[in-house]
């Protein structure tokens, strides 16, 4: 793993701290002992949004509608402003954020804002192999309130390159967490899958980890080419509702989904 693969973590009150990446061989042995995400009763609400560097003028807005309820929101090109930062803090959110630009002034990458701090926090970043531009994604674990440990792997996949060589092996660096870990998984984002062999590619890494795809009755998810680029996956959970959500605060519409927990 790169040295100057990090992330930063924004709570209300103190001061940004830099994260170094959890070792992975910790998923084998035990995690520390954390708040649980929600209580016991409530259901897993989490919305997934690529928020398009916060360009369009009613982020905000549509930011505000998302984060109701919502224990996790996973964000892709979250551009770390101000704003932003005042934003999850004026909410109680817990902000984790991987820059993809770690020396940009305002860095963009994905962030993954919750109600509870993480007990693992692991973030990767893989170079285009064209623009030499960094995607980066981040792998978090919570405490559930029935006793087990929640995986959530937020990702900004690969968009240019020549083949699926690339994007096979960031999946695959995902697929190292995620079959070590032994309780429920969230895998979402913008998975930029616009071509037959990067959908091929991706379908091939959820069978070989176990998760499913959740689906929509009314499928309003941003597509490139004809294919959706947004996706959401899950294993150990029981999906309650998902849809997605048509705004024009972003180039992508947000998925949104509520789980209950299996017993």
């Amino acid at each position: 793993m790169a040295k100057r693969t990090y992330s930063v973590r924004y709570i209300a009150g103190e001061p940004a701290k830099r994260i170094q990446p959890t070792p992975v061989h910790m998923l084998g042995e035990s995690l520390p002992i954390g708040m649980p995400l929600f209580a016991a009763g409530e259901t897993l609400d989490v919305v997934t949004w690529n928020i398009y560097k916060q360009q369009r003028p009613n982020w905000k807005i549509m930011l505000r509608e998302l984060v109701v309820d919502r224990k996790l929101i996973l964000l892709q090109e979250a551009q770390m402003s101000p704003e932003l930062i005042s934003f999850a803090a004026s909410h109680q959110l817990i902000a984790d954020q991987v820059p993809a630009l770690p020396f940009s002034p305002h860095p963009a990458g994905v962030m993954t804002l919750a109600t509870s701090h993480p007990i693992y926090c692991c973030p990767l970043r893989e170079k285009e192999p064209l623009l030499r531009l960094a995607k980066s994604a981040l792998i978090t674990v919570y405490p559930l309130p029935n006793g087990k440990q929640l995986m959530v792997a937020n990702v900004h996949a690969i968009n240019f390159s020549f083949g699926v060589d690339v994007y096979t092996k960031q999946l695959n660096k995902l697929g190292t967490h995620i079959s070590k870990h032994m309780g429920p998984v969230l895998l979402a984002g913008d998975f930029n899958a616009w071509s037959r062999q990067r959908i091929n590619a991706l379908k091939r890494f959820i069978r070989s980890v176990g998760l499913k795809e959740v689906t929509y009755n009314l499928d309003l998810r941003t597509k490139a080419f004809g294919r959706p680029l947004d996706f959401m996956f899950y294993r150990g959970l029981k999906l309650k509702e998902s849809r997605v959500l048509q705004t024009d605060a972003s180039d992508h519409n947000p998925i949104m989904t509520q789980f209950d927990l299996l017993k």
